[in-house]
């Protein structure tokens, strides 16, 4: 499995969608143009920018929830969002990075799946985010994962303690799936 080590930046703030509120995009000829990542983007989340007035989000992924811990074995407090956060800002920083349109998301983000040129290979962002412990698989408002690959990777970087799995921590999805409960009570 390729190990990817990314830095630490921090900023941002969560805008939470579940993938169950994804909308295809409207049947077109011509499948939408990719889109490559500006430098200049503003990054709200460990999976959610904005380039310009346009919102986009990674499909299938679920960042950790900003003003949540995580915490070390030494006792170390970091918020985990922001962890999340860095490691996509530092991939964007790196690297080109470029985005396929898939659908919109309920709050009108468009969902994208992207790919970045590391080292001569292509790798699929999500599946880079989600291996190395900074992001997770996101669910459906059942419970089932979007992508059974994001769940792979994300049950190996839990096996393998990596990323965020080194530490404690409340699982976003989790939290997430427990307030759309509360919300429906």
């Amino acid at each position: 499995m390729m190990r990817i080590e990314l830095a630490t930046l921090a900023a941002g703030m969560i805008v939470p969608a579940t993938a169950a509120h994804a909308q295809a995009l409207p049947a077109t000829k011509e499948a939408p143009a990719p889109i490559v990542v500006s430098k200049s983007v503003q990054l709200l989340t460990g999976d959610t920018w904005r380039d310009g007035d346009r919102l986009y989000r990674l499909y299938g992924v679920q960042a950790c929830l900003r003003g949540t811990a995580a915490t070390d074995g030494n006792g170390k407090k970091d918020d985990c969002g922001d962890l999340s956060l860095a490691h996509l800002a530092a991939l964007f920083s790196t690297t080109t990075v470029t985005c396929q349109p898939i659908g919109y998301a309920i709050d009108k983000a468009t969902f994208v799946v992207c790919a970045a040129d590391l080292d001569g290979n292509t790798i699929d962002v999500g599946t880079a985010l989600i291996s190395t412990g900074y992001a997770f698989a996101a669910m459906n408002t059942k419970g089932e994962a979007v992508s059974t690959n994001y769940l792979v990777a994300e049950i190996n970087a839990k096996m393998e303690h990596d990323g965020l799995w080194a530490t404690t921590f409340q699982h976003p999805v989790q939290l997430l799936l427990k307030h759309a409960r509360e919300r429906k009570k």
